[in-house]
């Protein structure tokens, strides 16, 4: 070592938290991972020691006598799509509530890359919620038989799923659109892996048949602003004065392209998103969507899946059912056109 140098601070360990409150060290480890076997004065002493010193519990070390880390993994599909900045933030504060760590990981829209994580991650964590998954259903039910598993977004048989009123949400969407004069109505359509699509796609058929309307499909696509711009060129093709799009990101694409090209939002083509995230209202003009009830979806998520790992069996095989509504904003009017616009 050169001269004046000073040697780096040790890490305080469970000895040092012990010394300073008077106690053995088997307490203090008691006080960090079964604080109920602790006697609550006692029990402060030793976290305001712990804080002082700089002591932090080790999580795996926790999990060796208890079977738990006190650590849920999150894995979502895209981190850069704002549909889940709710979800994360209702997922947080029920974990934190409970004294849970999230670990996020982002899958990047693969089935493949969000299984290899989680096989990773399992040995870290007690349980995991799985936001619009890309596995196959074979794939979350063996990951289920691991470890505690909460589905949103999805509905798996045994698996425990919490989603949106997804055949509620596209009724009101279709209703609004023929109540504003639409007979033809176009869906452009997200990722062919995703169990929302298929649902959104169904409800769509059934609402129009029995509203008497028309419908097509553009896709499958991927569910981004880049996935609503490409599906524009074939939209221009075969238009039609309405769209329902898989997602807001979708819409926007598409209202950004279809403008460039000429159109006028709504005055042309009336559209409509899903899932309300904050660039809905911010976009010109302001996107009508169906909103879902996103932190509640994570809040929902993480709590049940806290109360299995707790021991609580569910109720029910049949999914958690959030209500979705319709949010009108102005990228819907009425329809003043005998036929569709043309690019």
């Amino acid at each position: 070592m050169t001269a004046g140098s000073e040697e780096p601070a040790r890490p305080a360990t469970i000895y040092d938290v012990a010394r300073a409150v008077g106690v053995a060290p088997s307490t203090v480890s008691r006080a960090f991972a079964r604080p109920g076997r602790v006697n609550v004065e006692t029990a402060a002493r030793i976290r305001l020691a712990a804080a002082e010193l700089g002591y932090r519990a080790n999580a795996l070390a926790r999990a060796l006598p208890t079977g738990r880390t006190s650590m849920i993994a999150l894995a979502i599909s895209d981190i850069t799509n704002p549909f889940y900045n709710e979800i994360i933030r209702g997922a947080q504060v029920a974990a934190t509530e409970a004294g849970y760590t999230i670990l996020l990981a982002d899958t990047q829209e693969s089935g493949a890359v969000e299984r290899a994580a989680l096989e990773r991650a399992m040995a870290m964590v007690d349980g995991i919620v799985l936001a619009t998954t890309r596995m196959s259903d074979s794939a979350i039910r063996v990951l289920a038989k691991q470890r505690p598993v909460i589905v949103l977004n999805r509905a798996v048989s045994d698996v425990p799923s919490v989603v949106t009123d997804n055949a509620r949400g596209m009724r009101r969407a279709v209703e609004h659109l023929g109540e504003l004069g639409h007979q033809r109505i176009t869906y452009v359509a997200g990722p062919e892996a995703s169990w929302a699509d298929g649902m959104r796609w169904r409800s769509l058929r059934e609402a129009a048949m029995e509203l008497e309307l028309q419908v097509r499909r553009i896709g499958p696509g991927p569910p981004t602003v880049a996935g609503g711009a490409k599906a524009a060129a074939d939209f221009v093709h075969h238009p039609t004065t309405a769209v329902i799009a898989y997602n807001d990101r979708v819409a926007i694409g598409l209202m950004r392209e279809l403008s460039a090209a000429g159109a006028l939002i709504p005055r042309d083509v009336s559209v409509v998103g899903f899932d309300n995230i904050f660039a809905a209202d911010l976009v010109t003009p302001p996107l009508t969507t169906v909103a879902a009830p996103l932190k509640a979806m994570g809040l929902t998520a993480v709590r049940n899946l806290l109360a299995i790992i707790g021991g609580a069996r569910p109720r029910s095989t049949e999914p958690i059912s959030l209500p979705s509504r319709l949010v009108v904003r102005a990228s819907t009017a009425p329809c003043l056109r005998t036929g569709a616009w043309r690019g």
